[in-house]
This record gives structure tokens, C-alpha cells and sequence, in this order.
């Protein structure tokens, strides 16, 4: 027992050794690391934090501007929106008066033409037609006096013996 103990004591010290072994390893790993964490961390100060403070100074200085850029970007929005909302309200009641137009000119246009043809009806009724009426007669009445004057023509040359045996 005495031996057991012996080994007892032995493998406890044992473990004890190796446990501050580890913990001595431990110690100094995390010594290096803290230091690396340490120059990490100076690191970040020195080019990372001027960098943000930069930007956190531009960013105050911008925001008024910024601000003012918004505000504007949004009247010039709501002004562009109002004319372009007339400009569509003109140029609908300019397509409406045009159609308007378009179908009054033809409406006109028809209207003339119906006239026309009402007047061109009642000039060959009225006028025309009694012409030709007039210009049939006129050519029957002619070719009636010429049939007339050259029959007379033609006794009178047949009969020319007798006329001067008259005188």
C-alpha cells in the first residue's frame, strides 16, 4: 500500500507538472496573442479610426447640403409633375378641338358636296336639258331652211333657161 501510495503521490505531482505545463504554454500564447491584438488594435486607431472620423465630419458637413438637395429634388419634382399634368391637359383638349375640327371640316366638306351635286341636278334639269331641247330644234330648223333653200337652189339652176326666157 505504501508502494501505491507512493505511485499515488507520483502520478498526482505528474499531473500537476503537465496542468502548469499547460497553463504556462497557455499564459504565454495568450500573451501573443494579446500583443498581437494589442498592434491589431493600434493599428485600427491609428489608420482606420482618423478614416471614420473623416467621414463622420464629411458626413455632418454634407447634411445640410444633402438635405437641401432633397428638398429640392422633391419641389422640382412636384413642379415638373403639376406642368407635365398641364401640358397632358393641353394637349388633350388640343386633340379633342382638332377632332372637333376635323369632323366639322368634314361635315362641310360633305355638306358642299351634296350641294354640288343638288346644283350640278338642277342646272341639267333646268338648263341643259332645255338648251339641247332648244339646240335639237334649232338643228331641225336649219337643216329644215337648208333642205328648203337647196331645193330652191337646185330649181333655180334647172329653171334658169326659163327665167330668162321671161324677160
Amino acid at each position: 500500500m505504501e508502494n501505491l501510495l507512493t505511485i499515488f503521490i507520483v502520478v498526482t505531482s505528474l499531473a500537476v507538472v503537465i496542468q502548469a505545463a499547460i497553463l504556462a504554454g497557455m499564459y504565454f500564447a495568450m500573451r501573443k496573442t494579446s500583443a498581437k491584438v494589442e498592434s491589431l488594435a493600434e493599428e485600427v486607431k491609428t489608420k482606420i479610426l482618423p478614416t471614420a472620423e473623416l467621414a463622420h465630419s464629411m458626413m455632418t458637413e454634407l447634411r445640410p447640403k444633402i438635405e437641401n438637395i432633397v428638398d429640392n429634388v422633391s419641389t422640382s419634382t412636384t413642379v415638373l409633375r403639376t406642368q407635365m399634368e398641364r401640358v397632358d391637359a393641353t394637349l388633350t383638349d388640343i386633340m379633342d378641338r382638332t377632332r372637333l375640327q376635323v369632323i366639322r371640316a368634314d361635315e362641310f366638306v360633305n355638306s358642299t358636296m351634296d350641294k354640288l351635286e343638288e346644283t350640278r341636278e338642277a342646272v341639267q334639269r333646268t338648263v341643259v336639258s332645255p338648251v339641247r331641247h332648244i339646240s335639237g330644234l334649232m338643228h331641225g330648223v336649219t337643216a329644215g331652211i337648208e333642205a328648203f333653200f337647196s331645193r330652191r337652189r337646185a330649181r333655180s339652176s334647172v329653171n334658169p333657161a326659163q327665167d330668162e326666157m321671161f324677160i
